[in-house]
């Protein structure tokens, strides 16, 4: 017998279990964690365009989580592409089976607040407990690169 239950507490599922138990059904529990570890991200980033890797990392290093898009348009132009490169990347990879569905985007614009109607994004963030997470996959690509060019000069 296979149940699938998503978004349940880890309490909930024991219980379940337990039930089961109780009617000779033999359950299983596979916990599907939602959310970014260094491995995803570092996943997520390598999949992105040049142009999308680099917004993420101003929106990452430079911002700290929080970046202004005149900042951003300073030095990619255009966003157009860039953040649809970030947005498109997360349904990939619960299609590649990467993460799990539900798992949040980690970069978001944030639209003016004074002027929802017009749909110019004033700049983009990115959760402050997960910014630490993305510079340690930054840096896990950036010493690969490096390894990579020590080895072929």
């Amino acid at each position: 017998m296979e149940i699938i239950i998503k978004g349940a507490t880890e309490e909930f599922a024991e219980k379940l279990v337990a039930l089961a138990a109780k009617h000779s059904a033999d359950l299983a529990i596979t916990t599907v964690r939602l959310g970014w570890t260094v491995d995803r991200a570092e996943r997520y980033l390598r999949d992105l365009t040049a142009s999308a890797r680099r917004m993420a990392e101003m929106v990452i290093v430079d911002g700290n989580g929080y970046i202004d898009a005149h900042q951003l348009r300073s030095v990619l132009g255009k966003l157009n592409g860039p953040s649809n490169g970030l947005t498109r990347a997360v349904p990939r990879g619960v299609r590649k089976g990467w993460w799990p569905e539900g798992t949040p985007a980690p970069i978001t614009p944030v639209s003016n607040p004074d002027n929802p109607s017009w749909h110019e994004n004033i700049a983009y963030r990115m959760d402050k407990e997960i910014v630490p997470i993305f510079r340690e996959a930054l840096t896990r690509i950036v010493s690969l690169r490096d390894d990579d060019e020590d080895q072929h000069p």
